[in-house]
């Protein structure tokens, strides 16, 4: 049987009662397919998260190339790998997008701010969209996805100082000339991300609810960052398969000993 068509203002009550900040700053991590049959499909659930943040409010979400292989353009680029919501959501009027690789879309009067430049080379650090949601004390939403889609982990991994990198690289345009930049960034499978539910509930720093048919967790960005820094300044691979299960966990092994470091 199909499940009922949740609307539009019963999406908005639901963000609500899960405790999203009118006047705030949101950055949304979704997988639609979760969350569906919603009124007006995509841009429904778009208009719910606009409505429950109110005029006052900035909604953010990512806007990464699916294509590392050619230049990024903020205006044509696609972001299907983000999901459906987010692929449309950069393509609304009044939405800006920062010029990225690694880009963020955001909407209300702080996107502005939050789409600034930032750097290829260190995408989740503190001068980029998740680090400025973080300054901004802003909330994470994932909807229908759990912490392994949970970009600001990345950002926490890179405050607390880790060791470990994946060798990437992205071609950007500059000064009207293509250019390849090549960079080791802090990654890996990210499987391990899961742990962090255990780490804010045990807090009470998370909230759990349904939004549309999908099962939701909504945090701030600052409690988020400041309980996977307490467990990574205790063990530095915390995230990182053992060597032999997941070759981007190997990789990013690897990377601790080539630079001399002592690997747990």
């Amino acid at each position: 049987m199909q499940p009922a068509t949740i609307t539009v203002a019963q999406l908005t009550q639901q963000l609500l009662d899960l405790g999203v900040a009118p006047g705030g700053v949101l950055l949304v991590h979704c997988s639609f397919s979760k969350v569906k049959p919603v009124e007006d499909g995509p841009m429904g659930l778009i208009t719910a998260l606009q409505t429950a943040l109110g005029p006052d409010g900035t909604l953010v979400m990512p806007s990464m190339s699916d294509d590392d292989d050619r230049p990024f353009d903020p205006r044509h680029t696609p972001c299907l790998g983000m999901g459906i919501v987010a692929d449309t959501f950069w393509r609304l009027p009044g939405v800006l997008r920062s010029d990225s690789p690694h880009a963020f879309a955001a909407q209300g009067p702080l996107a502005e701010v939050i789409t600034a430049p930032h750097p290829v080379d260190v995408p989740h650090g503190l001068d980029s969209p998740v680090g400025r949601v973080y300054e901004l004390d802003g909330q994470v939403l994932l909807l229908g996805v759990d912490h392994t889609a949970n970009t600001t982990i990345h950002l926490a991994e890179n405050l607390a100082g880790v060791r470990y990198r994946r060798q990437k690289y992205a071609f950007i345009i500059e000064s009207g000339e293509l250019r390849r930049v090549d960079y080791g960034e802090v990654d890996h499978c990210c499987a391990n991300f899961r742990l962090v539910d255990d780490w804010l509930e045990r807090e009470n720093l998370q909230h759990r609810g349904i939004v549309g048919h999908a099962p939701a967790r909504l945090a701030r960005s600052r409690d988020i960052v400041r309980v996977v820094v307490e467990r990574l300044r205790q063990d530095e691979t915390i995230f990182l398969h053992p060597f032999g299960v997941d070759e981007e966990c190997d990789e990013a092994r690897a990377s601790l000993l080539s630079s001399g470091g002592k690997v747990r």
